[in-house]
């Protein structure tokens, strides 16, 4: 098993297939195929530690275990049941299912979970010799059943928590951006280690430590843990390789200027603390101040920003305020480019100018555009 080629999923955001895609090439995986809401490619277990490590981008990493079409709960029993389980799933392992279910005939999840549980405990039976039920009280190893238009595929989770859960968020705003997607805001743009960059709504700060992780080049996975690691099937050394590895790799001697700025002195201490529990508590510059205090004094940066929308109506008013106010700084600072995150369809407008280019992103379930503005570097 250790030798042979598996197929891992990583799982993505709407959006930013092509980002995980070009991330999963970066760590040396070639054969990529690009999905809605995924990225397949076959690789050795060894990439299992690894894409959990470094992959910045995508939700979570599952093996391929099979794929098959069917119409029936019989069909579907007996082609679960088919599946090399054992391989994967040690004699006390557990295994929880999850599902769902889209434009299938299949359409009751929990009847398809219950099902493929059946078929995975009767052949575990059958391979471990066991006459009665299964302890279940070893390593978790997550089975999802997915079926899209009657293609069943059936899937084992090897991160645990979501990949977004980096470990170093002590706090939160009220609508906090995803680690995920913060740090595609930031691989989407030309950004640079040795340019400036500055959130002005940084809210707990999540925009300006991912960009530090990525301008130190540390792996998001680095403190934390995933459920693959006490699999039996994936020796310790492939961990502790992987670790190795990103220690090694990490430029923790270069310099950044990046900052973070929000009216809301709270959101401040809160982006100080999670700085801090990220490791990252001396690299970026804290400031409470209103957008419009904010004067750019280096040369060539970057403003990544996912700042209000102005859902609620009364909060509109406010809001365009602050983006025409962001708008008339861009423009006193034409070295500076500016990308931003927002629902509001009337952006343009208030910042004042059309965008270089748009790109259709998600916020959750809150369908964004991300305006970018390139500068002119002097």
């Amino acid at each position: 098993m250790m030798n042979r080629q598996v197929t891992l999923i990583a799982t993505a955001a709407m959006g930013l297939e092509s980002v995980v895609a070009r991330e999963v090439k970066q760590l040396g995986y070639q054969d990529v195929k690009v999905d809605n809401g995924r990225v397949l490619f076959q690789a050795d277990p060894t990439a299992i530690a690894r894409c959990n490590l470094w992959l910045r981008t995508a939700d979570r990493i599952k093996v391929l275990v099979g794929e098959f079409k069917a119409t029936t709960f019989d069909e579907l029993f007996e082609q679960t049941k088919d599946l090399p389980w054992e391989t994967y799933i040690q004699e006390n392992g557990e295994f929880p299912v999850i599902g769902k279910s889209v434009k299938s005939t299949l359409y009751s999840v929990p009847d398809c979970q219950r099902i493929v549980k059946k078929a995975v405990v009767e052949r575990l039976k059958r391979k471990y010799g066991i006459a009665s039920w299964l302890d279940e009280s070893g390593p978790r190893h997550r089975i999802e059943v997915a079926i899209l238009k009657d293609t069943v595929s059936l899937t084992l989770d090897t991160s645990g928590t979501g990949l977004h859960k980096r470990g170093y968020r002590v706090g939160q705003g009220e609508a906090p951006i995803k680690e995920t997607l913060a740090a595609s805001l930031v691989l989407l743009t030309n950004w640079r280690p040795e340019f400036p960059l500055h959130d002005p709504f940084c809210g707990s700060g999540t925009i300006a430590i991912e960009a530090a992780l990525i301008g130190q080049n540390i792996a998001p996975g680095f403190n934390r843990e995933f459920d693959a690691e006490n699999w039996h099937w994936i020796k310790s050394d492939i961990w502790e390789k992987a670790l190795e590895e990103a220690e090694d790799l990490a430029n923790y001697n270069q310099e950044l200027h990046i900052s973070g700025s929000d009216i809301d002195h709270k959101m401040i201490d809160i982006a100080k603390q999670n700085s801090m529990e990220s490791g990252l508590g001396e690299l970026i510059d804290w400031k409470q101040m209103q957008v419009s205090d904010w004067n750019p004094k280096l040369h060539n940066g970057y403003m990544i920003t996912n700042p209000p929308y102005g859902e609620r109506l009364g909060d509109r008013p406010e809001v365009e305020k602050a983006y025409r106010q962001l708008g008339g700084i861009m423009q006193e600072n034409p070295s500076w480019s500016g990308y931003i995150l927002t629902s509001h369809e009337g952006f343009e407008s208030c910042y004042g100018k059309q965008a270089t280019k748009k790109r259709k992103l998600f916020n959750g379930f809150i369908k964004t555009d991300y305006y970018q503005y390139f500068g002119k570097h002097i």
